[in-house]
């Protein structure tokens, strides 16, 4: 074991001995919060994974004598199936929890999670954020940002992007931001749908894509794992520390996209208030504590906590941002 795992790893053990601290504040007796499990509505490896993960994590910690936070797999239009399951029932009841993040929400704002409003669900808790990243194979012969937009700008089309989700996801939208700051049309531009970006790294891998346009986190936790990658930008507004130290953003290269996706939760709007409350109050709990911090840290994730109305008004906003985008990039919103 190298020493820089050593140093993690003792990092993570102190921030879960900080979190056990605190679980006589954060106990909740409510056996509605037991035997739940958190529905991952793609395949293993990507973003939702993760949040997951990070939600059982910080839940058992604070509240120790709680059987952990199931997981459960549930792939299919990057969290179109899941969605629908819970606003037509067949998913749901109060020991359900789904995830999502900023691309779930660009989804809902197109109308791609079916005839469903967002009033089906109950916004719980956004765990923390995460930043897009444009990355590459380690041996791509794209150095630095500056090569690929070059790349773009002189043929959009030779180079293949590969990610989670179709057109109009938010992954394709970052690729096709790209695309446009270079100065091409991004309707031309080769981009190859997969079902998470834990397959489209796989593919990056592979050098079946050239450019893998996807989230800081996913791609953190694959270069962790072993797959060659180079970072070229992150999608944020000033650098940031941990497992990007170093890598600049777009911006400072010249190229003005900013996308931070958030990681986090919903349940059937169908549940009780009293059952979702504790929910939001369970979380709330686990992210005050102190070792929480550390915990984010070990998921390749920044700070951002909401619950409640805060988290609500969050959401309406980015449906708001998110459904002004859709036209510029020629994407039609679909009448429900």
């Amino acid at each position: 074991m190298t020493v820089g795992r050593v140093i993690r790893a003792a990092s993570l053990l102190l921030a879960l001995s900080c979190l056990q601290s605190t679980a006589q504040v954060a106990h909740l007796s409510d056996p509605s919060l037991q035997a739940a499990d958190c529905v991952i509505p793609a395949k293993a490896g990507g973003g939702f994974a993760l949040t997951c993960e990070l939600a059982r994590d910080a839940l058992q910690a604070v509240r120790p004598l709680r059987p952990p936070l199931a997981q459960r797999y549930l792939p299919g239009g990057i969290g179109a199936v899941a969605f629908d399951r819970i606003a037509t029932g067949e998913l749901g009841g109060p020991g359900t929890l789904v995830a999502f993040s900023s691309g779930s929400l660009l989804n809902l704002a197109q109308g791609r999670f079916g005839p469903h409003p967002p009033s089906v669900v109950k916004w719980i808790a956004v765990l923390g954020t995460d930043y897009g990243v444009i990355a590459v194979h380690k041996n791509s012969p794209y150095k630095r940002l500056e090569d690929l937009v070059a790349a773009l700008r002189q043929s959009p089309s030779r180079v293949v992007f590969g990610a989670g989700g179709s057109v109009g996801s938010q992954d394709w939208v970052k690729a096709a931001l790209l695309v446009r700051a270079a100065g091409s049309e991004h309707r031309s531009m080769r981009f190859v749908s997969f079902e998470g970006g834990g397959d489209a790294l796989n593919a990056l891998q592979g050098r079946h894509v050239d450019v893998f346009a996807g989230d800081a986190a996913e791609a953190l936790k694959a270069m962790d794992s072993g797959v060659s990658l180079r970072i070229l930008a992150v999608l944020s507004e000033n650098r940031l520390g941990g497992g990007l130290q170093g890598v600049p953003t777009a911006r400072e290269q010249g190229v003005d996209i900013v996308w931070p996706t958030v990681r986090g939760l919903y349940i059937s709007a169908n549940t009780p208030d009293s059952v979702s409350d504790a929910w939001a109050k369970a979380f709330r709990d686990a992210m005050a504590a102190p070792g929480y911090s550390g915990l984010l840290g070990k998921f390749g994730l920044y700070p951002l906590s909401m619950t409640g109305a805060p988290l609500n008004l969050y959401v309406e906003q980015r449906l708001t941002e998110y459904r002004e985008l859709a036209p510029e990039l020629g994407l039609r919103l679909w009448k429900k």
